[in-house]
């Protein structure tokens, strides 16, 4: 994808830009006034050290952010042959989902798209059979409100395939109004989380036997703002917070992941485990409301650029198990994708442990790696 350059912003980023440059400057120009009429008695501190810290105020992000950061230039063109291998994607019917499966079967690659609606499946996979990809693209029924149907799946997938490279946990759900699964647990904790989870132990002997095998789920940012309450992770008896919600379960993928990894090398198995984060993204998650869709156009990066994290995560050779990837760019909002680190919770061992036979208990599945 091109990088953006001032010709091709629209005129609303280039206003926002020539707004904060001049309350920048603004602010710079009225201390460094102040400062040069008064006295060294009336300041707290030298004047000259205060010069130099105005100076380092105004000039220091500009060269931070032009020289301070490593760049990332990886791009799709980057992904290597695929031609061979087999990969899941959930949710691939649009979004996030739809250009990672379209960028791994041109690739090479056989996709398999596992969506809750099959027609939606269809017209998106045939979408991106138009492009003549070098691999190919099929619909398998999902949904990840429903164990029964992730069990269904799974046996499925495993009477046709012997094989399995890529397991893409992509398929999610944004602050919904409250509401449960097909087995009565919190929409987003059951969908983003727990059948995704159940998904992986079904299909995890499949990947185990399949070399240089990964599984890779799709978290967000919002897993800093998300902590795991074990007594009411379904909220049943706490009032509902839709985004507090969404957090605890973006929080969940990557405690998830990181448990994993630690079982698969105690196990000394060759799958990795690994995670991602798309940043912010112009993906149907964030609905059709005006503000949000203005903010989109404002500031989103494309579904394109989105799903390059999941991507990297999923093909790039220099990847080792337990890693998280996210957009390069200014507070990993978009940008080309390289390692990112995530919150301090996300690697309590405790409470992936926790998480782990909780999870195994609800879903009513033995995850035995």
């Amino acid at each position: 994808m091109p990088k953006p350059t001032w010709k091709t912003l629209s005129p609303a980023q280039k206003a926002a830009l020539i707004t904060a440059g001049t309350v920048q400057t603004g602010l710079f120009v009225a201390a460094w006034a102040d400062l040069s009429l008064r006295s060294e008695e009336r300041m707290n501190g030298s004047k000259t050290v205060w010069r130099a810290a105005l100076f380092l105020n105004f000039v220091g992000p500009a060269a931070y952010l032009a020289l301070g950061r490593k760049k990332s230039d990886w791009t799709e063109a980057d992904i290597p042959d695929q031609t061979g291998k087999v990969a899941i994607v959930t949710g691939a019917n649009s979004g996030l989902g739809f250009e990672t499966a379209r960028a791994l079967a041109q690739r090479g690659a056989a996709v398999i798209m596992a969506c809750r609606n099959p027609a939606k499946a269809d017209t998106a996979a045939k979408k991106i059979q138009s492009l003549n990809p070098a691999g190919s693209v099929s619909v398998m029924a999902l949904d990840l409100g429903n164990l029964d149907s992730v069990r269904s799946f799974a046996e499925a997938f495993k009477a046709k395939y012997d094989r399995l490279d890529l397991l893409i946990n992509n398929a999610g759900i944004m602050v919904p109004p409250q509401g449960e699964t097909e087995q009565g647990f919190e929409t987003q904790f059951g969908v983003n989380h727990l059948a995704h989870f159940a998904l992986s132990a079904q299909l995890i002997d499949l990947l185990n036997a399949t070399p240089g095998a990964r599984v890779i789920s799709v978290s967000s940012t919002a897993h800093r703002f998300g902590q795991m309450d074990f007594d009411d992770l379904n909220w049943k008896t706490r009032p509902y917070n839709a985004w507090q919600a969404y957090g605890q379960s973006k929080l969940a993928n990557l405690l998830f992941i990181y448990e994993l990894q630690r079982k698969l090398d105690a196990a000394r198995k060759g799958t990795l485990a690994l995670a991602a984060h798309p940043g912010y993204a112009a993906t149907g998650l964030q609905g059709e409301g005006g503000g949000m869709q203005l903010a989109n156009r404002l500031f989103a990066q494309t579904q394109q650029m989105g799903a390059l994290p999941t991507l990297y995560a999923a093909t790039a050779p220099d990847v080792r198990g337990g890693q998280y990837f996210g957009p390069s760019g200014l507070a990993e909002l978009g940008g080309n994708p390289q390692r990112a680190m995530s919150s301090e919770r996300s690697h309590n061992i405790s409470d992936a442990w926790k998480l782990w036979k909780i999870s195994e208990e609800l879903t009513e599945t033995a995850f035995s790696v």
